[in-house]
């Protein structure tokens, strides 16, 4: 099946086959048709599978015919995080880009008043966070009246960072007879409960059960020690053919140290986590994209809906606590079709949430033999000579460079382990953080003119 068989318009097929697709997704194709014809859809399918252009692309067609009012949005997309909702704003930009569409995007860390600013001229499509959508609808500064078409992404997410009750006051706000998507990738039963109040006979569309191993994805695990940890990441690094990678960790802090440890040994690194303004997030993710790092230390904020092209391997710096956010960490990489390679490094007080990881997925993660002696301790930048001929992409470093003498800089405890993950339900908060309170200009994405 191609693009061209879905229904979509001329000018939107243009600019998707500029973007270098033909053949769609299974999830894209299962549910562009369905959404064209009005209907009310859920869909499930695991990150990586096209998800958010099966509800884009049709969603600019059905949109090319109207005209927005001031402070209401005649289409509304709720995302769970900002990067999520950037995310989702880049793809209006680049497929609508042959429509005269507008766009804003609400969304934590902004200043709210160059958001009113956008509001107040009319837009065709709002993106936003649960959180900032509340405020300004409190405040008197949107109407949902003239919203007929909703998407609820990352459902399943939305429930862990507990916006389900802002989502249900939402959705009483909007038309009766609107069009309701929901896309999740599991179905829990909140969910379920959330689906059958809010969505008219929905079509339900699922293209792959959300724990099934990605067959592009090959996985390890490999055994370490707590103090070894970094000896066997930068081993892992060395070896490996890395193109991109991500780096995934439990806590902020250990994000930020792991960080400074890989720039001083010489890895274009660089890191994103829940502390982070708005800005810098931004200004970060750009850098990973362009190429000017290609290692990016994350936590579980860039776990779900991040989507970097040729991401070729993805290390669990941490095993999770939550076996669904091992599925889509290493769903980061081996996307749309391409391979990839994933690491999960392991101590033994990891063994239970290695077992829950395989009993979900399915799949014994076989044991990664790194051949390497006992793991050593690190040097000092200070203490360390300059080495020669790493490749600035993270090859394999010469001999050698095995036999220098280190010393420990990880004489510390391993982490206790939090009571919860789950933060407790808020309804302003938009990500992992509360509102950063960033006041710098306003980025460019926030309001969009397509075809100007």
């Amino acid at each position: 099946m191609k693009f061209a068989d879905l229904g979509l318009s001329d000018e939107l097929l243009r600019a998707v086959t500029e973007s270098g697709y033909d053949e769609p997704t299974a999830i894209q194709a299962g549910a562009i048709p369905s959404v064209l014809m009005m209907r009310d859809m859920i869909g499930i399918a695991q990150t990586g599978t096209g998800k958010t252009a099966s509800f884009v692309l049709p969603m600019i067609d059905i949109l090319a015919h109207g005209r927005a009012r001031a402070l209401m949005p005649r289409s509304l997309i709720l995302e769970p995080t900002r990067e999520l909702a950037a995310q989702v704003a880049e793809n209006f930009e680049k497929y609508g880009k042959y429509h005269k569409l507008s766009m804003a995007l609400l969304i934590g860390g902004v200043q709210m008043g160059d958001q009113i600013k956008a509001l107040e001229k009319g837009v065709d499509v709002l993106i936003a966070t649960p959180g900032r959508l509340m405020d300004l609808f409190e405040r008197g500064k949107i109407l949902l009246t003239g919203c007929n078409l909703l998407v609820i992404d990352e459902a399943d997410r939305m429930l862990d960072m507990g916006f389900i009750p802002d989502i249900e006051n939402i959705c009483t706000k909007l038309p009766a007879n609107r069009q309701t998507l929901l896309f999740s990738a599991t179905m829990p039963p909140p969910i379920k409960k959330l689906a059958d109040k809010f969505l008219s006979n929905p079509k339900t569309i699922e293209v792959a059960r959300p724990a099934s191993r990605n067959e592009n994805i090959e996985q390890f695990v490999v055994k370490t020690s707590e103090r070894g940890k970094r000896d066997a990441l930068r081993g892992l690094i060395e070896s490996e053919d890395i193109g991109t990678a991500i780096i995934f960790c439990n806590r902020k802090t250990t994000v930020r140290e792991l960080a400074k440890s890989l720039q001083r040994h010489g890895y274009k690194a660089g890191e994103i986590h829940g502390d982070m303004d708005q800005s810098s997030r931004i200004a970060e993710l750009d850098r990973f994209k362009a190429g000017t790092i290609n290692i990016l230390v994350a936590s579980d904020v860039a776990a779900r809906g991040l989507d970097v092209k040729g991401v070729s391997h993805v290390f669990n710096f941490d095993a999770p606590w939550h076996p669904d956010d091992y599925v889509h960490r290493i769903g980061r990489t081996g996307r749309a079709g391409a391979k990839g390679r994933a690491f999960t490094l392991i101590t033994p007080s990891d063994d239970e949430a290695i077992d829950n990881i395989q009993k979900l997925t399915g799949y014994q993660i076989p044991v990664h033999d790194t051949g390497a002696p006992e793991a050593r301790p690190e040097r000092n930048a200070e203490e360390r000579e300059p080495r020669r001929g790493r490749s600035e992409r993270g090859g394999r470093r010469p001999a050698k460079a095995d036999k220098e003498p280190a010393r420990s800089e990880e004489k510390r405890a391993a982490p206790k382990k939090e009571a919860s993950r789950k933060p407790a339900p808020a309804s302003r908060q938009d990500d992992d953080g509360p509102d950063d309170g960033w006041n710098g200009p306003m980025p460019g994405f926030l309001s969009v003119g397509f075809g100007s």
